[in-house]
């Protein structure tokens, strides 16, 4: 695994520590769900519904694939195998970037504004001057927008441990992790 992805991985582990105890909880995820669900406000039912089924999604399977102790959470030294093991998470990683997407573009047309863009990733906990430089890493067209399959894509490598020097590595830069 890259120092990138150890860096990106235990940046996310934070992230998804949503009431900062030091283990991933099924509450997590709801409250996470929460936020962005929240930020989400020209989405339509369907997608907000897809955005939560999502993070259940990947609670579910980190529980069922991760939680070597069955105490029914999830420490950050059982978190890590998801990047190890990427096979293992592939489609639930697409499951929740494509959500995390759709709920980007509510009007449908395959491009999402900075704004929106900002607002969800804020929403998950990122910060916004990395989010910023992770949108201008994906080259938005002169409307300052972002095609949803660079989204998606820049989701899926963001987990990738053999991957270094993505859009991704902007959401850790100067983030203490």
């Amino acid at each position: 695994m890259t120092t990138e992805a150890t860096r990106r991985v235990a940046l996310v582990f934070s992230l998804f520590d949503a009431n900062a105890n030091g283990v991933l909880e099924a509450d997590d995820f709801e409250l996470m769900a929460d936020r962005v669900v929240g930020e989400a406000h020209a989405s339509d039912q369907a997608a907000k519904d897809a955005m939560r089924g999502a993070f259940r999604r990947y609670w579910t399977t980190l529980l069922t694939e991760l939680d070597e102790n069955g105490d029914g959470e999830i420490s950050f030294e059982e978190f890590t195998a998801c990047v190890l093991s990427p096979e293992r998470f592939d489609a639930t990683v697409a499951a929740f970037a494509e959500a995390l997407a759709a709920l980007g573009d509510p009007d449908g047309d395959g491009l999402i504004e900075r704004p929106l863009f900002m607002a969800l990733m804020t929403a998950i906990g990122f910060e916004p001057a990395n989010i910023d430089a992770l949108f201008d890493a994906f080259e938005p067209t002169d409307g300052d927008r972002i095609r949803v399959e660079t989204w998606v894509a820049g989701i899926k490598d963001y987990y990738a441990p053999g991957k270094a020097g993505i859009p991704g590595d902007h959401l850790v830069v100067g983030t203490p992790v």
